[in-house]
C-alpha cells in the first residue's frame, strides 16, 4: 500500500479529519503512526460500533499501530455499573472479545488498560498540566463527552478531572493519531490546543459519524455537542446490541424509524451509509417481482438517489439492512456461540445494567 492508499484509508468513511494537511506528512515520516480509540466498558456495543470497528481495521491496515484504551477509570468517575472497577473490568474483557471477533487484528492492536497508565510516573504531572491550561468554563463545556450536561448541578467534582485525563491519556500513551467518534470532537480540539500551548507534538483527530437511535427524534448536533438521539449503551431498546440472533436484527430493524425519502434523522438510512457501504462496497435489495424484482445498488450516491427519489419502499430498505447486518454480525455471533462465558455476568439479560 502506497502513501495516497495508506491516507485515504484513514481518511474514508470519516466525519472530519483535524486536519487532513497534517495527516499526510505523518505518514511521510513515520512508517506506523501511533494511534488509539478509548472506550469507558459500560455495557454491551451494539450496531452503531461496527463503524468503530471498520475504522479500527482501516487504520491497522494503513500501517498504524493502535492501541484500543478500556478506559476502567474513566468509567468509573462517571458512575457505570454503580462505579464498579471490578464490573467495569469484567466489560471491558468483553468488549475486547466483541472487537477482536468483528476482524481487529489482534498481532497489530494493542489493548491497555487506564488503571495501568495512571499507575505509572508523571501521569498524574501531565493531567494538572492539561488542567493549568484549561479554563474552569472550558472543563464544564467538555463535559458533554461523558454524557453528562455542563449544567448538571449535581455532578461531582470527580467528573471535571475527566476531560483533563482524557486529553492527557493521548501524550502519555503517545499517539499521534486520536481517533473517536465525532460525539468526542471536544476532548481532540482540547488535546490539540493544550499541545500548541505547551509545544508538545499535536495529534491529528480522526472523527466518524454517529448513528442515530432507532427510535428515532431528538437531535444530533455534535459540534454543539448536542447528540440526544445517538445510538447508546445506555437504551438498549434504541439499538441492537452485540452479539444479537437474525430475529432480533429484523424485529430492530423492522420497527425503527424510518420516513421515506428522508435521509437526516434516518437510522436505517444512516445505517445504510456508515456502516452496510463501509462493510459491504454495496447494498442488495430482494425487493418481489411484482414490486420490481430485486438490484443492487453499487455507490452510496446511487443508493441516496435512489432513496430519496421514492423508487425504494422503507420496507424493502430495512428487509435488505437486516440481511446485510446478520451477515456482518455472523462471526461476532459464531464466536460469543462458542464462548458463552466471555460475556460476563453482569451483561446478560436481567443483570443490573451501568449506572
Amino acid at each position: 500500500m502506497d502513501l495516497e492508499e495508506r491516507v485515504d484509508r484513514v481518511i474514508r468513511n470519516t466525519a472530519e479529519v483535524l486536519t487532513p494537511d497534517e495527516l499526510r506528512p505523518l505518514f511521510e515520516r513515520e512508517s506506523a503512526p501511533r494511534t488509539y480509540i478509548g472506550f469507558e466498558p459500560s455495557g454491551l456495543l451494539h450496531v452503531g460500533h461496527l463503524i468503530t470497528a471498520r475504522k479500527m481495521r482501516d487504520l491497522t491496515e494503513a500501517g498504524c499501530r493502535l492501541t484500543v484504551f478500556l478506559a476502567d477509570w474513566h468509567a468509573w468517575i462517571n458512575d457505570k455499573f454503580g462505579g464498579s472497577l471490578e464490573k467495569i473490568r469484567e466489560c471491558g474483557k468483553y468488549m475486547r472479545s466483541a472487537f477482536i471477533a468483528l476482524g481487529v487484528d489482534p498481532g497489530k492492536t494493542e489493548f491497555r488498560w487506564a488503571q495501568d497508565l495512571q499507575a505509572r510516573p508523571g501521569y498524574w504531572d501531565r493531567v494538572i498540566r492539561v488542567a493549568k491550561a484549561t479554563s474552569l468554563a472550558r472543563s464544564r463545556r467538555a463535559l458533554p463527552i461523558l454524557g453528562r450536561s455542563e449544567n448538571d448541578a449535581n455532578l461531582d467534582t470527580a467528573k471535571l478531572f475527566y476531560p483533563s485525563m482524557q486529553a492527557a491519556d493521548i501524550f502519555e500513551l503517545p499517539v499521534e493519531i486520536a481517533y473517536a467518534g465525532i460525539d468526542q470532537r471536544r476532548a481532540h480540539v482540547l488535546a490539540r490546543e493544550v499541545a500548541h500551548h505547551y509545544h508538545w507534538p499535536v495529534p491529528v483527530a480522526v472523527h466518524t459519524p454517529l448513528i442515530s437511535s432507532l427510535k428515532g427524534g431528538g437531535r444530533m448536533d455534535p459540534e454543539a455537542q448536542t447528540v440526544e438521539r445517538k445510538m447508546s449503551k445506555s437504551d438498549p431498546t434504541a439499538g441492537i446490541p452485540i452479539p444479537s440472533d437474525p430475529e432480533v436484527v429484523a424485529e430492530r430493524i423492522d420497527a425503527a424509524y424510518c420516513p421515506a425519502k428522508e435521509v437526516d434523522g434516518n437510522p436505517i438510512v444512516e445505517l445504510v451509509r456508515f456502516v452496510v457501504f463501509p462493510w459491504e462496497g454495496k447494498l442488495s435489495i430482494d425487493r418481489a417481482a411484482k414490486h420490481g424484482g430485486p438490484f443492487v445498488l453499487a455507490t452510496e450516491e446511487e443508493f441516496l438517489t435512489t432513496w430519496k427519489a421514492g423508487s425504494l419502499h422503507p420496507q424493502d430498505l430495512k428487509a435488505a439492512v437486516a440481511v446485510a447486518l446478520t451477515r456482518i454480525l455472523e462471526p461476532v455471533d459464531r464466536f460469543f456461540r462458542s464462548h458463552p462465558d466471555a460475556i460476563p455476568p453482569v451483561l446478560r439479560p436481567g443483570a443490573a445494567g451501568p449506572a
